[in-house]
């Protein structure tokens, strides 16, 4: 869907959002339904609709005072109804008019609409007649820009491509595909790509990776992505570090049935959200140099899968005593927290669908975060999170975890005790940082089993928009 700025459009559906003290707005309407309005925004209702010659108007009661967080996403919401309106009529375009509302509220509603307007269609037999019949929005806000308008194409379409990324099954994207997935990206929006096969990943001794790929008829790879503006604000780079299973069985330590396995393609949703926020960054042309790093493959039982009570050795040298081969991801993660270490970083954000403790914990509302990172960059990304409405949840990384993953015969356990397995697993990685670090378990929040208003079924693209609207907070002092 194209967002456009536009002032003489006929659509099947028009809305206008209308600032509730801005009577004047209303004065090209009749006198009956002008005051309709103005009742019915005394009564608190948000919305009246119009129907003329097979039209919908619909005046969208707007109180322009109240921006918080939760307003804010009840006006995305709002816009996702339109959408699910607009292809239920099979209309193509909506026109969307501002009359006295802030762009901030403009935009949550194009938003809402543009995200919410999203299907998976690729491996239907009628799959063309399957995409949504919505394929134009035009705008009408002289406060919101054209320029801010593309912004919000380009991070909507970011977020797309990674719902797309991880709603592929593993027999179309292996970790191979993957990366060529990574290289299409890297050249459409302006980021360099450099991809590591596996006899570069034995050379690296990334035993955490490697030891994963064991079970796997499929080789693993390892992929590097960077955006480097002449003109960077900041000195040292931003690295994002993405887990990158495309299918996890759990190994040997095979998932328990029924429905465990049936998700398991969202195992690289941690990777898709970095694809997608190192690609918003890149063609929105952000001036902030962002490295992205994923480790890919698949955990399978075949082949010479790796045993409970194996040792493996990650790349810095530690030995780890596998424990559970379905606590993979903090081993292939590892291995990309060390390699990260040779870009001198100025932060690094690795995103993981982890652990199902973090779901345990605090459902599929919010995603669990850890670190070593400032006061103030937590905070930052906290914000940037509840702006976007992908909220987050701070947890400890307390000594007492670190005991848990003492082992008899390495350096470390991949498995710690039974309960608070999110921080336990956010302490295994935390061995493998040396440089200001949050961690971000997105287990809960990767994958719906049905559709919330915009985030449609499957997956869900959580992380990119917090991420580009944390860069913005952090990098360039100003809110996405």
């Amino acid at each position: 869907m194209k967002t456009k700025k536009n002032s003489a459009i006929d659509a099947k559906i028009e809305v206008v959002l209308w600032n509730k003290k801005n009577n004047a707005a209303l004065k090209g309407l009749s006198k009956e339904l002008a005051a309709f309005i103005q009742e019915e925004a005394k009564a608190g209702k948000d919305r009246v609709v119009e129907q003329n010659a097979g039209k919908s108007k619909y005046y969208f009661i707007v109180d322009a005072e109240d921006k918080t967080a939760r307003t804010i996403e009840k006006w995305r919401t709002a816009g996702n109804e339109i959408q699910a309106t607009a292809n239920a009529v099979k209309a193509e375009s909506v026109v969307v008019k501002s009359e006295g509302v802030d762009e901030e509220i403009t935009y949550a509603f194009a938003e809402g609409m543009a995200l919410g307007n999203y299907k998976f269609t690729k491996y239907f037999k009628d799959a063309k007649s399957k995409q949504p019949a919505l394929k134009q929005l035009f705008i009408q806000d002289t406060h919101l820009s054209e320029s801010k308008q593309r912004e919000l194409f380009t991070v909507v379409n970011a977020t797309h491509l990674s719902r797309t990324l991880v709603n592929e099954p593993v027999s179309y994207l292996t970790a191979e595909k993957f990366s060529e997935e990574m290289i299409k990206a890297g050249k459409e929006a302006g980021f360099s790509v450099k991809v590591l096969h596996k006899k570069q990943i034995e050379a690296l001794k990334m035993g955490g990776l490697l030891g994963v790929n064991k079970g796997s008829i499929d080789p693993p790879t390892f992929t590097i992505m960077e955006y480097k503006p002449a003109k960077a604000k900041n000195k040292k780079p931003l690295v994002l570090v993405g887990k990158g299973v495309v299918f996890d069985t759990g190994g040997l330590s095979l998932k328990p049935t029924p429905g465990s396995m049936d998700e398991m393609k969202c195992d690289m949703g941690g990777a898709a959200a970095v694809v997608g926020a190192m690609y918003a960054v890149a063609a929105n042309k952000l001036p902030v140099h962002v490295i992205g790093l994923v480790p890919a493959t698949d955990n399978r039982p075949g082949m010479n899968a790796i045993v409970p009570q194996d040792v493996l050795t990650i790349s810095d040298g530690t030995t780890v005593e596998v424990m559970n081969t379905d606590a993979e991801g903090r081993l292939i993660l590892a291995d990309a927290l060390v390699y990260a270490q040779k870009y001198n970083p100025d932060l690094v954000i690795d995103l993981a669908t982890l652990t199902g403790a973090a779901i345990r914990a605090i459902g599929t509302y919010a995603s669990a975060t850890m670190g070593t990172a400032s006061v103030e960059v937590m905070k930052n990304l906290e914000e940037a999170g509840n702006e976007v409405w992908e909220r987050t949840i701070q947890f400890p990384l307390w000594p007492e975890f670190a005991d848990e993953l003492k082992s008899d015969v390495a350096d470390m356990k991949n498995l710690g005790g039974g309960n608070g397995g999110h921080m336990s697993a956010g302490k295994f990685l935390e061995h493998f940082t040396k440089y200001p670090w949050i961690h971000i378990d997105i287990a809960g929040t990767a994958w719906n089993g049905a559709a919330q208003s915009y985030r449609t079924k499957g997956g869900t693209g959580v992380g990119v928009r917090m991420l580009y609207n944390f860069i913005q907070k952090q990098y360039l002092k100003s809110k996405g």
